[in-house]
């Protein structure tokens, strides 16, 4: 299937598998949301198909995801019932070495296995070097995807023998097309400020719809214009995030607050860019923590908030 907005990332993809031996590492580099998780499972079903063998429609038996694992046992129930669960922070050495066993053993359909791992910059050091391993002597027809969208993290090791597979953001009119198809409720205002708030990823503008963020990106778009010297500002902003939001809601505003961070560098003049990069910087770095982080929201909020005062000191018309 072709998923929205990656048709580079097919063609290679596709002419990868028509070539005479088929790299066994590959990197999927991009922003959070944009949808690499979404392509590396469909990638992957087509990598292990092949012809007169029927295939699974659920989960494959020869495509293997390594993900964060709940953060505990009680997270493990709430999983199983469908309530909202904490993740552990990386992805761990355990998970890789039991991975590593089922590679002594052959794929069970065809000829060819792989192994995703999302997001592999999540990969605690003892994983890392233990993958490596496995990079540097697969075993034939075993093929890793690793899902990343913070590639610089990953060990330069592991950089050197993966093939890098970017994707780019993904064009306004193509995200808005997930929108109609997903959210078909989503009125047509909606949807511009979700693709205006989103950055281009597709998963970013589905959260703007789905958690109603409205209030939060106005909030923000005022503190980072206006400042907030006497914090009423960041008083509604941590009203409009709740008093227990859960990690997407989090994770979307962190999100939110990068957009405008990105945006801010529109319209500055060229001596406060350092500042506005710094900003963005610090914004990545909440980016990074808080799907594993156990964050108290109030200070969160605050954080977002406190920063996003920087960008609007950036816009203030120098004096001396």
């Amino acid at each position: 299937m072709m998923l929205d907005g990656h048709q580079d990332a097919w063609a290679q993809w596709h002419a990868a598998m028509a070539g005479p031996r088929m790299h066994h590492g590959w990197i999927l580099a991009g922003q959070r949301g944009i949808g690499k998780a979404s392509f590396a499972m469909a990638a992957a079903r087509e990598l292990v198909a092949e012809p007169g063998v029927p295939q699974p429609p659920g989960e494959h038996p020869d495509v293997i995801v390594l993900s964060h694992l709940p953060a505990s046992k009680d997270d493990e129930k709430k999983r199983d019932d469908g309530k909202p669960f904490a993740l552990k922070r990386s992805i761990s050495v355990d998970q890789i070495r039991a991975m590593q066993l089922r590679l002594h053993t052959r794929p069970t359909l065809g000829a060819r296995r792989v192994i995703i791992i999302d997001p592999a910059d999540d990969l605690e050091k003892g994983a890392a070097n233990a993958l490596l391993k496995s990079l540097e002597e697969p075993p034939v027809g075993t093929h890793f995807m690793l899902v990343a969208h913070r590639p610089g993290r990953l060990l330069a090791t592991i950089r050197s023998r993966c093939r890098l597979l970017r994707f780019a953001r993904i064009e306004d009119g193509a995200i808005d097309a997930i929108l109609q198809r997903e959210v078909p409720s989503a009125d047509s205002a909606t949807r511009a400020a979700a693709i205006m708030a989103a950055g281009g990823s597709p998963g970013a503008a589905l959260d703007f719809v789905e958690l109603d963020l409205k209030v939060l990106h106005r909030l923000m778009q005022d503190i980072a214009v206006r400042g907030d010297p006497g914090f009423i500002l960041r008083g509604r902003l941590a009203e409009a995030m709740g008093a227990r939001p859960d990690r997407r809601k989090q994770m979307a505003a962190v999100e939110l607050a990068r957009a405008i961070a990105a945006g801010a560098l529109q319209d500055i003049s060229a001596a406060s860019i350092p500042g506005v990069v710094e900003t963005h910087a610090e914004l990545a770095r909440l980016t990074a923590e808080v799907p594993t982080a156990n964050f108290d929201a109030g200070l969160l909020v605050l954080e977002i908030g406190t920063l996003l005062t920087r960008l609007a000191a950036s816009r203030e018309p120098a004096h001396g």
